[in-house]
């Protein structure tokens, strides 16, 4: 769903109509320049290294939205997101970047808890029927096999079902994430630990000599991305965050010739093992091999235009 907000600046000077839609925030190049006090030529080579650099993949944050012009003319315009927007604002260094973010972060919840209760009948009644069984006492029901296999697999699978029906409404949550980065992900270290891999897998014939070599600069550009700060905070704040778009970023912008979906897997495990964020409580695997291996094919046939989807569902699947 669509919806347009004023944006003022704390001083007034700067009024701004921002789109929402799509769980994030977007922007056209003239209301960018005009929120960064930038020359518009700056603002779009600032876009321009971005791209070149692969910090961020141009489909996954622009998208075209039909703007009515001062001639009466209605033209389709690039909009940015705010992933984009941040990035933008990192280079600028500029105090009203960090203002909008702050706006935009609050409002973008705001319309994540509006979209939460919507379905928040749908959510009640399915953990409504977990306490109606794990309460009855009735000897009858207790006593059947079918209903004991229904109850072993509403208790075990119920935030699997919620999480479904969230991603199907595009409502899902970031709730309860791991700011406690101790691990930054360090090129050099990734690159000698992909070589260890590439030679434990070729001794299993299951990987050829292209296997991690890589095509550009790409990968290293995505490290940096992951690691970027803005106004001394990371952009992507948690743990959960860092992982899920490590993950994300190195199967879908394929730095390397080839094994892009294992090497994604791979690191996505080594960097929340190096966080200590790997293993429930109990000691299992938040996500265990087949739940990676699923993640990672749907995240290689995903729609570029549902990134944020994905990164707030990895990001479920593997908090406490």
């Amino acid at each position: 769903m669509k919806s347009i907000e004023i944006y003022t600046s704390t001083n007034g000077d700067t009024q701004i109509e921002v789109q929402f839609e799509k769980d994030t925030v977007w922007l056209s190049l003239n209301q960018i320049s005009e929120l960064f006090g930038r020359d518009k030529s700056v603002i779009s080579r600032h876009f321009s290294n971005i791209f070149k650099e692969q910090e961020l993949e141009k489909n996954s944050v622009v998208a075209k939205y039909a703007t009515t012009a001062q001639d009466g003319k209605t033209y389709q315009v690039d909009y940015y997101n705010l992933d984009a927007i941040l990035s933008v604002g990192y280079r600028v260094n500029s105090k009203q970047g960090t203002q909008f973010r702050i706006w935009a972060s609050q409002r973008l919840k705001d319309y994540l808890l509006e979209g939460v209760s919507i379905n928040k009948k749908r959510l009640n009644e399915l953990e409504r029927i977990v306490n109606i069984i794990e309460s009855t006492e009735s000897a009858e029901v207790n006593q059947l096999s079918e209903a004991k296999g229904l109850l072993n697999i509403l208790n075990n699978y119920t935030k699997s079902f919620i999480l479904l029906n969230q991603f199907d409404s595009f409502s899902l949550e970031l709730n309860h994430l791991e700011e406690n980065i101790t691990y930054e992900i360090d090129y050099q270290e990734s690159i000698i630990a992909i070589e260890i891999l590439k030679k434990e897998l070729i001794k299993k014939q299951e990987a050829s000599d292209l296997f991690g070599n890589q095509k550009d600069k790409t990968f290293e550009g995505i490290l940096k991305s992951i690691t970027q700060t803005f106004d001394n905070q990371y952009l992507y704040p948690s743990i959960e965050e860092q992982a899920s778009n490590l993950l994300y970023f190195i199967i879908k912008n394929h730095p390397f010739s080839d094994g892009n979906k294992r090497i994604g897997a791979f690191i996505f495990i080594w960097f929340l093992e190096k966080n200590k964020h790997l293993l429930k409580k109990t000691g299992e695997k938040k996500i265990n091999d087949n739940a990676l291996t699923a993640l990672a094919l749907l995240i290689a046939q995903s729609n570029p235009s549902d990134k944020e989807l994905m990164i707030k569902l990895i990001c479920n699947l593997i908090t406490d």
